[in-house]
Formats: C-alpha cells, structure tokens, sequence
C-alpha cells in the first residue's frame, strides 16, 4: 500500500529534494535544480508569495517505504479569483510511471486544493514568478536550460488522463549565435539604434536599483493586458535578480531608453545548467568550487529568460536593436554558439514574431494545463 506524508521535518524535506534524482538517475538529459533553489521557494523569508498565499508539499512513498513520488500544491491569493473559477496550482511533481501513484498525487493536492476554496489547479507551474519551474515539458527532451522544468515523456499522458486539459503552450525555440540575422532583422535593427533619443545600456550594477524600477516599469506595462496578469512587485524583481547574481554577465541584460523613457529590456543569462550539472543539486564546498571552476571555464549556451516591451513602443523594433547590440558584445567573444529564447505562450503574437524575426527553430513544448474540478 503507497503512504504519502506531508512534508513537515527535516528528513521528509530531504526525502522531496532525493526524489527527483532517483526518478532521473538514468536519464542524462536531466540536471538536477540546486536544492537550495528548490527550498526557496518553501521558505517564507526567500519568497515573497508567502506573504499573499499558501503552499504545501507532499512526498509519497511504496509498500517499501521506497520513494516514488513527490507533489506540491499552492494557492497565490492575489491570482485565484481572477479566472472564471478560483483556481490553485500544483508543481514541483515527480512520480514514476505508475498509474495509481499519480492518481495519488493528483488527488491529495486536489483535496487540499478543494478544502481552500479552490474549484480548479493549474499545473505544473511554481509558487513563484513563471520565469522558473513552470509548465510541463510535453516536446523536446533534451538538455534543460537552467530554471526551465524537464520531465520524463510519460508524464503528460498521466496528466491526460486524470483530466487536464492544455491551458496554453509555451514555446521555446533556439538560435544559433554564429549565424547572421536575417537581412530584414539587420537592417531595422541598425535603423533603430541610430534613432535621435533612442538609448541602449546593458546593466550597471552600481545602479541596480534604478535597473530594478525600470525593468517593473517596463514588464507591467508591457503585460499588463495579457489574462490574469498580476503586475510584479520591486521585490520580486531584486529577488529574481539576486538569485541571477552568482551567475549573469551584465553585458547580457540590456535596456532600452527612449527620449530618457524606460521602454524596453532582454535578460539573459549564461546557461547555469552546464555549471551545475556535475553538482546534482547540492552547493556545499566540493560543489562550490566545481561552480566556480565551470563558471570561469564558461559555457556555450545563454537563455533568454525574459523580454518586455511597453505597449506604446512595441512597434518601434526596439528588440531588434537590442539583439544586434547584444551580437556586437557576444561574438567577439568567440564562446557562445547558441541563445535559448524561452518561454514565450502560444498566445504572444508579437514576441513570437520577434523569435521567427531573429531566424531562431523550434526547439522545446511546455504546457500550462487545468484540471476543473
């Protein structure tokens, strides 16, 4: 008989981090998150969704008390009500290919869910901003970007099965670094950028905190007419930013001004993954060192992580500016080949024809699903 336990001590929070490397241990695809990545978002003092929401975890186990699964279940206050039902979500779930353990799983969160008022649950997604750990990978099982979620093939037919129905895709597609923009892409580019009061910076640490009020400036505006949007807080965004400290190269995130505005920014960050594959989770002084040692030895792969432009400039082809500002950093460096452009939902028209703009190819499917209870 399968036992699942609510994750309320130390062992059992060690037992939900153990989990997913006995799921993965076969598959090398898989880089194992940071366990202190994952924990970060349970902890109340490192995640300001604690403070407008609830979460719980669970870990499940077989007859042998051997871990088999894990899930768990969150309700962001300030998002719920805003869909035509009040609508929780579940994430960070692992399972092996049983079909009674999943229904476990899926059910206990479901429970949980209903006992708080909720009438539905969005998954996989995080307790949490949805630039990390959100969606579930149904297309192109390869090597992880870091903070982007992978899963073992099986795992949509499961969720079919209890009753999820895709929400929205997230699309993600590949660029190689080496190769020319298209000529149309180029030659707006080079136009924008020599536009009288058109300014473009990469960031400046010394001025974070200004960076920090132009990028939520910039994203609520941008967004803020996308479904369901709650606009981010300054918080967030130093939160997000400090946890990109360890790893981002400044000259990689980029800012665009116009007439002094604040009207556009990409971030993008240097693959973490391929630092912190050898870890498998764990940042304890043998692992620091191999992170130190693989960050100065450098990776050939970036992932775009997020991109926002204010409405009233959306058509001004401020992005492409941006990506012809950031080539004349990076190919002289003669180290990255490929920008991974993640994640965009199959409902953004416009930054899906900035990616097909660009000469990027398909590369990997998440889905954002609902079960309605």
């Amino acid at each position: 008989m399968m036992i699942i336990k609510e994750v309320n001590s130390s062992k059992l929070k060690k037992d939900f981090l153990d989990v997913s490397r006995k799921i993965y241990e076969d598959d090398n695809n898989w880089v194992c998150p940071l366990d202190k990545d994952i924990e970060a978002v349970f902890d109340p003092k490192k995640n300001n969704f604690h403070s407008h929401g609830k979460v719980i975890r669970w870990v499940l186990y077989d007859e042998q008390n051997e871990m088999i699964g894990r899930i768990a279940a969150f309700i962001n206050d300030k998002k719920a009500n805003t869909f035509e039902q009040p609508t929780g979500g579940i994430g960070f779930m692992e399972c092996i290919d049983d079909k009674e353990a999943f229904i476990l799983l899926f059910k206990t969160a479901e429970n949980w869910l209903k006992d708080n008022g909720m009438k539905a649950m969005d998954g996989l997604i995080n307790f949490g901003e949805n630039d990390t750990f959100w969606g579930l990978l149904i297309e192109g099982f390869t090597h992880p970007s870091y903070g982007m979620n992978y899963h073992k093939s099986y795992y949509h037919q499961h969720f079919k099965d209890y009753g999820f129905e895709v929400l929205y895709e997230q699309l993600t597609n590949h660029l190689n670094i080496n190769k020319p923009f298209p000529e149309r892409f180029t030659k707006i580019a080079q136009w924008v950028s020599k536009k009288e009061g058109y300014v473009f910076k990469h960031l400046n640490v010394k001025n974070f905190d200004q960076f920090a009020k132009d990028f939520m400036e910039i994203y609520n505006d941008g967004w803020r007419d996308f479904p369901n949007f709650n606009p981010i807080k300054l918080v967030t965004v130093k939160e997000s930013f400090e946890q990109m400290k360890l790893i981002m190269d400044p000259k990689l995130i980029w800012f665009a001004y116009v007439q002094g505005e604040p009207a556009a920014f990409v971030v993008i960050l240097p693959d973490a993954n391929l630092m912190i594959k050898s870890l498998k989770g764990k940042l304890d002084l043998i692992g620091k060192i191999k992170f130190l040692y693989n960050r100065w030895k450098g990776v050939n792969r970036m992932r775009a992580v997020v991109m926002g432009t204010k409405q009233k400039f959306q058509k001004h082809g401020l992005e492409s500016a941006i990506f012809i500002k950031l080539k004349e950093y990076v190919i002289p460096l003669k180290q990255y080949d490929e920008l991974e452009l993640s994640w965009v939902g199959d409902f953004n028209d416009k930054m899906l024809a900035i990616h097909s703009a660009t000469g990027s190819v398909p590369a990997k499917k998440h889905a954002t699903m609902r079960k309605i209870f």
